[in-house]
Formats: structure tokens, C-alpha cells, sequence
């Protein structure tokens, strides 16, 4: 990646510690939270941070009710589901793990975009990327080892990274391409999935809380930075480098979830789950790859790409 801005690199290294250190925020919040009120919370104050900005630059919600319902479906599979089940796979599963899986998102993304059809670029370097990168996810889980992985909590980390995903394309298929800002669709977003979410707090999200100071600052600094200013900072790399090269902050999340982790957490850095991750992060490079001709519109970037 060529530099072209200075500053680039200090904001891409915050939004990965941003980014990448939401896994051991929600691993906190958990000692005082049930996953649906830290999946509230955090979208809550997101869509705070967003609105306000959006305001301060002049930039209203958008409207149109074929919009909101487009935006109602992306909501319910780049926020609710995700923000809930990486949060339930949390009680389970290692922060730093956790992270690595959230990592399998532009795989679930090529993939879905070949079952249904209209990912034509399959060149041989972006199938064998493909391969590797869910060879990598086997790799982590280590099913054929009884005290591995393979356990309810992966599976969900697993899909949640999946519904990421569906929400990526779905966005590009229905959503971008309105001549609307990033903010203004991604507060829309956060707005729509704080009310969804409210609506699923029967269901895990009315338990009795302990809340403790730790709980209070993590599930704080998920929603107002991980989840509200990053996407800030997110959209100012893409500004100032185009979307290809902002992407690449993404290759380093897995690193920040997994140290932050073993160093916090004293979560166990084993071998295999770095050998994974590794195979996973080459898989997710190569089925990045662009033919040296292509040009990609801006407008094919999520407009989201919150953790």
C-alpha cells in the first residue's frame, strides 16, 4: 500500500486498535451485561456519535420509506445479529479468537457472491484464497481434537462474521449508489438497529445486570469508539486513499484481538490458532486480488463496516 496523505498511517493504526480491541471490550462488558443489552448499548451510543456528526456537517438522516426498509434488513444483518452473536460466542470462546473468525468476513462475502451469481471475477488466485482462508477457519477450530474449538460459541463467532457479509452485499446491491454520504447511511443504519434491537430484549436481553465499573467503561468504549468513531476514522481513510487502500487496516485486526488478549485477558496464544489466523489473513489477501486493469467504484464499499 502506497501512503499518499500524511497522517494515514497513525489513523489506520488507531482504527485497528479501535476495530481490533472490540472483541476484548465485549469480553469485559460480559461480566456485567447479557449479549443483547451489550448489542443495545453499543449500537445506541454508535448511532449517538453518528447523528451528531451528521448534524454538525450539515448531513440529515436520510428519507424514504423503500430506503429505511432497505436499510431495516441491512441493520438486522450488519448490526443486530452480528453485535448478539459475536457477544454470545464471547461467553465461550476467547476474545482473540473471536477476532480471527470476524476475519472470515470478505470469504463469506466471495462466496455468497458465487453461490448466487454475480461475483464474476473468478480467477484461480481468489479461489485458492477462498480455499485457504476457510482451511485456515478449520484450522482454528480443530474439530478432530476433543478439547478444540468446534465448540456453540465459535459457531456463532462463525456467523456472525457470515452476516457481516450478507449485509455487505446486500448494501451493494440495494443501497449504494443513492448519492447519500457514508455517515448519513451508516447513522441511518445504527438508528434502525438500536430501535430492532430494542425489540429483542425479550428474548436474553431483560436479565438482571451486574454491573460493574469494567463492565460500564467497556461496553462505553464499544459503542462510542469502537463502534461510533471508528467508522469516522474509517471514512476519512477512505478519503484520503480510496477504498482499496483503506481495506487494509482489516489484515491487522486478528493481530490486535489476539494480543490484546493474551495480554489482558491471559487468554492461551497457542500455535495452531496463530498458524490459522496467518493462513486465514493469506486466503483473505488473495481473494482480494484485482486485476491490474480493474478500477473499483467507491461506491462498492460498505457503506458500514463496523465490528
Amino acid at each position: 500500500m502506497v501512503v499518499n496523505r500524511p497522517g494515514t498511517v497513525v489513523r489506520m493504526g488507531v482504527l485497528a486498535l479501535l476495530w481490533g480491541s472490540s472483541f476484548l471490550w465485549i469480553k469485559i462488558a460480559l461480566t456485567g451485561l447479557s449479549p443483547v443489552q451489550i448489542a443495545l448499548v453499543r449500537t445506541l451510543l454508535g448511532a449517538v456519535v453518528l447523528v451528531v456528526l451528521g448534524f454538525t456537517r450539515g448531513q440529515r438522516l436520510p428519507s424514504g420509506k423503500g430506503l429505511w426498509g432497505h436499510l431495516a434488513v441491512a441493520a438486522v444483518f450488519g448490526n443486530v445479529i452480528p453485535f448478539v452473536l459475536f457477544a454470545v460466542g464471547e461467553q465461550t470462546v476467547d476474545s482473540g479468537v473471536a477476532g480471527v473468525l470476524n476475519a472470515t468476513t470478505p470469504l463469506w462475502a466471495l462466496a455468497l457472491g458465487l453461490l448466487l451469481g454475480f461475483e464474476r471475477r473468478r480467477n484461480t488466485a481468489r479461489l485458492v484464497g477462498l480455499g485457504l482462508g476457510f482451511a485456515g477457519t478449520l484450522l482454528i477450530f480443530a474439530p478432530w481434537e476433543k478439547a478444540g474449538l468446534a465448540s456453540w460459541g465459535a459457531v456463532a463467532c462463525l456467523a456472525a462474521a457470515a452476516s457481516y457479509a450478507v449485509s455487505y452485499t446486500y448494501i451493494g446491491r440495494t443501497i449504494s449508489g443513492r448519492g447519500l454520504s457514508s455517515i448519513q447511511l451508516s447513522s441511518a443504519q445504527l438508528v434502525t438497529a438500536t430501535g430492532l434491537t430494542v425489540l429483542v430484549l425479550p428474548v436474553g436481553g431483560l436479565e438482571e445486570t451486574h454491573l460493574t465499573w469494567q463492565a460500564l467503561v467497556a461496553v462505553g468504549v464499544l459503542g462510542v469508539f469502537g463502534t461510533g468513531a471508528a467508522f469516522v476514522l474509517n471514512y476519512r481513510l477512505i478519503e484520503d486513499e480510496g477504498p482499496t487502500n483503506a481495506t487494509t487496516v482489516g489484515y491487522l485486526l486478528p493481530v490486535v484481538s489476539v494480543l490484546l488478549g493474551a495480554a489482558f485477558l491471559g487468554e492461551d496464544l497457542n500455535a495452531r490458532v496463530v498458524v490459522g489466523m496467518v493462513v486465514v489473513l493469506v486466503g483473505v489477501a488473495l481473494t482480494r486480488r484485482q486485476p491490474a486493469t480493474a478500477i473499483i467504484p467507491t461506491d462498492a464499499v460498505p457503506v458500514t463496516t463496523l465490528k
